[in-house]
């Protein structure tokens, strides 16, 4: 059986102020074109399918052509779950009419984890479905009134599955949870919604490792996580600037015999990158510079030039119609050094001080000529004669 994984669609998400609908559209159609050539068994989407729980229309509407084409054009059985963006009840709105078509959507957890069987060659594979819940709601719905943190809790799950769990048949689990061998080897990002306060989201892999393949959400880098059937599909897109250098992909796996077990990455290439671009604003505005790239990337341009700019985002956008943001790298580097004056203070100079707010501001040193330029503004300002 093969199986396309995918996962954190983020459908209707707005970056800085720039929807991506279109760049979700784009994307979207070469998961088309994926599907057309590997045709999978089953498609899974582990989660996050919006970006908020109250999507938009227009959100809706991609959605919905989407799955309308994967079922109604490819005819491929397709398995969703909700993640920790999603709203639970709305992603499930007609899921038992839509089971039917093969569309299973399990949106909202409930006592009995959710199976759903197909065959092939082989014999049956099983997907489990569950989704992301909070601690919380997984206490009030197992009826357990100890359960803590997300260990505790996705522990009673899986106790209860796997009670009734046939280990000589091929099993898929498919969750949208913070699942870990090593929080040191995870790469994570900033559009990542974080589940709890201080790790207390953090799932041991141990518990989901007797099973076939493990489809996870939530991390938008894809990865494994300690053994290669258990992975992260990642998100469709890049979602913020901390995910430049991210790979992003779907994950194909072809499931044969028990135990055996073959996966490979299909790479998505986006309508517009994300990119980090650094240097003087002159040289950022050459055609020389830009011309290397497609400046209609989304960008975040890091300045590192000294002096005042007029109106260096207007100038840039010239350039680079999505420019997202801009940062002063000397400025933001130094922030906390600025915050007070150094030593005694008390007992120095003006001149003294402003020469070393100035070099924590900057960077580097004021100049003799700079330094004597400011003594003459000070002496006109008749403060000279405390220097």
């Amino acid at each position: 059986m093969k199986i396309l994984h995918t996962g954190d669609w983020h459908i209707g998400k707005v970056v800085n102020d720039f929807s991506m609908l279109e760049d979700q559209e784009y994307i979207l159609q070469q998961l088309f074109d994926i599907i057309k050539l590997e045709k999978p068994d089953a498609i899974i989407i582990s989660g996050d399918v919006y970006d908020r729980s109250i999507p938009a229309k227009e959100a809706v509407e991609l959605l919905d052509d989407t799955l309308t084409t994967i079922i109604e054009k490819y005819q491929v059985p397709t398995f969703i779950i909700a993640g920790n963006h999603d709203s639970q009840e709305r992603l499930s709105f007609a899921s038992k009419l839509l089971s039917h078509k093969g569309l299973f959507i399990e949106g909202t957890l409930t006592g009995e984890t959710r199976k759903i069987t197909l065959k092939d060659d082989y014999g049956v594979v099983n997907f489990y479905l569950v989704p992301y819940s909070h601690p919380a709601v997984i206490s009030s719905v197992y009826n357990i009134e100890t359960i803590n943190n997300y260990q505790e809790a996705f522990t009673v799950i899986l106790n209860k599955l796997k009670s009734k769990l046939n280990t000589n048949e091929r099993n898929i689990f498919v969750t949208h949870n913070y699942i870990v061998s090593n929080v040191d080897e995870i790469i994570a990002s900033d559009s990542e919604r974080s589940l709890s306060i201080g790790g207390a989201d953090y799932i041991d892999v141990s518990l989901v490792e007797d099973f076939d393949y493990v489809a996870l959400g939530h991390l938008h880098q894809g990865q494994k996580v300690k053994k290669e059937n258990i992975r992260y599909s990642g998100s469709l897109l890049k979602y913020s600037f901390s995910e430049v250098n991210h790979r992003k992909s779907v994950v194909i796996v072809d499931l044969n015999e028990k135990g055996n077990c073959t996966y490979a990455l299909h790479d998505l290439k986006p309508k517009r990158d994300m990119r980090i671009i650094e240097g003087e604003l002159k040289t950022l505005l050459r055609p020389e510079f830009y011309h290397k790239f497609n400046r209609l990337d989304y960008i975040l341009a890091k300045l590192t030039d000294t002096e005042d700019l007029y109106d260096p985002l207007n100038r840039l956008r010239a350039v680079y119609p999505n420019i997202m943001q801009i940062e002063r790298n000397n400025i933001i580097t130094n922030v906390e050094s600025v915050t007070k004056a150094k030593g005694d203070y008390q007992n120095k100079s003006k001149l003294q001080l402003f020469s070393e707010f100035y070099q924590n501001i900057i960077g580097k040193k004021m100049s003799d000529k700079g330094e004597r330029l400011l003594k003459d503004v000070l002496d006109e300002t008749k403060l000279g004669d405390i220097l």
